[in-house]
């Protein structure tokens, strides 16, 4: 994996172009229990960690990035940097069940 500095650079570069929300993304984010803004998002992607790299991603070399939104609320954020643009894959609140108190390491099951 490249370095996260220069992986988060690119990233933010293909946000500032602009966000493709994929239809499953607006999906989880419009989940009543969720309700993720486009603006949080941003905000995650803007000020997020990079967290896990997806390489063999069907739909391009996607990333896992946390972030904060609205009220300093976790985000999980899925992208995957283009050209012109940054898909946005999925967005959610991440579980306690499934993420380990720093949200940033996976709970092995």
């Amino acid at each position: 994996m490249e370095k996260p500095e220069s992986i988060l650079e690119e990233v933010r570069r293909s946000a500032r172009r602009r966000l493709l929300f994929l239809p499953h993304a607006a999906r989880q984010m419009a989940r009543p229990d969720r309700m993720i803004t486009p603006n949080e998002v941003r905000m995650a992607v803007e000020d997020g960690d990079l967290i896990e790299d997806y390489p063999e991603d069907a739909r391009g070399h996607g990333y896992l990035v946390h972030g904060k939104g609205l009220g300093r609320r976790d985000i999980h954020v899925v992208c995957s940097p283009k050209e012109d643009f940054l898909a946005i894959i999925t967005a959610y609140l991440p579980s306690k069940r499934a993420w380990h108190g720093d949200l940033r390491t996976r709970r092995i099951e």
